[in-house]
């Protein structure tokens, strides 16, 4: 069951969105576009997203964040049903972020672990399908230690166990952050290849079933601040590499976060990456900004332009559609719905 979940979950042309924001995230990207971050109008935007029409087309599930689990459209229907009904597998994200890692200065470990087992009893009642953790692995002077890398890939595993336990797909997301730092395209890949090596490590001693859980991960690129930026193509074939030598070949299927990629790049990446091909697991996404924020952007300036709105969130759901296919191409661009 939790394998036929998981594939579905990585279906051919098709990915995840992410709309798991916390309130607080949610806050800040609401104040950026003038918007008030009050609960009804995160619903409402919640449910642009969670309704648009066709985006199952393109979209095989969607993370959500706890009050957005318990929320309800105007009909009075739980998004979770309204997701269901169209084809969508609902998600929840449940970690509780990332708190300062003891004795390591500027390094951090993901909490979340203390009654998360009560906690995915509920969720699942409640709808969810599969769970995400994110664990924020950064890299700069002397990091990260040792001690980093193996206590986020072991609350990363003893999180996937219980997730399994309960019935529902862990997706599990080591990100290498690409701010604030400097490295090199090397660097990211040498520090990309000893998480996961240390992820999977972990998760085969937690006894976690690898063909029941999916990888969402950032792809090997230099840090913004970096002097020398890697083209799209080097990109693509040291993401490409390095998931080769250091993830298992029998999980369903990885995930990028587009984290902190503009929407454009991440797709041409995905893109390259699929044209390169050959690999034994499908490649696809995970995005959230990179497909939600021309959708954000209209909606702030006129509530009710909704119709519009969705039609850019779609637009850009299905240009990493093509990606996945390895069928994308930046001329597609012109015909965007969205200035």
């Amino acid at each position: 069951m939790l394998n036929k979940i998981a594939k579905a979950m990585v279906a051919k042309g098709k990915g995840i969105l992410a709309i798991d924001e916390s309130s607080g995230t949610c806050k800040k990207r609401f104040d950026a576009l003038n918007v008030e971050c009050t609960e009804e109008n995160r619903r409402k935007y919640r449910q642009l997203l969670v309704s648009a029409p066709d985006i199952e087309n393109y979209i095989s599930g969607m993370i959500l964040y706890d009050e957005t689990l318990r929320q309800k459209d105007d009909n009075g229907v739980m998004f979770a049903e309204v997701l269901k009904k169209k084809g969508i597998l609902p998600g929840i994200k449940v970690d509780m972020g990332p708190k300062p890692l003891a004795l390591h200065e500027g390094e951090v470990v993901t909490e979340g672990l203390d009654g998360l087992r009560e906690r995915l009893a509920e969720y699942a009642s409640l709808g969810a399908q599969f769970a995400k953790w994110r664990a924020v692995i950064t890299i700069g002077p002397n990091m990260p230690s040792q001690a980093c890398v193996v206590a986020n890939g072991h609350a990363l595993a003893r999180y996937a166990a219980l997730v399994q336990e309960a019935g529902m797909v862990p997706m599990v997301e080591p990100e290498i952050l690409m701010e604030p730092g400097d490295h090199s395209l090397e660097q990211c890949y040498e520090v990309t290849a000893k998480t996961l090596q240390t992820l999977f490590a972990q998760m085969a001693e937690q006894g976690v079933v690898t063909e029941g859980a999916i990888l969402k991960v950032s792809m090997v690129i230099p840090g913004k601040s970096a002097s020398q930026q890697a083209s799209a193509d080097q990109v693509a074939e040291q993401t490409v590499k390095c998931l080769k030598e250091n993830v298992p070949a029998n999980l369903p299927g990885v995930v990028f976060l587009s984290g902190g990629q503009s929407d454009e790049n991440s797709t041409i990446h995905l893109d390259k990456m699929n044209k390169i091909g050959g690999m034994p697991w499908p490649l696809s996404f995970s995005y959230g900004r990179g497909i939600q924020a021309p959708a954000l952007k209209i909606w702030a300036a006129n509530m009710n332009d909704v119709a519009k709105a969705q039609a850019a969130l779609v637009f850009r759901a299905k240009m990493n559609s093509l990606a996945s296919l390895g069928q994308y191409s930046v001329d597609l661009e012109k015909d965007k719905p969205y200035a």
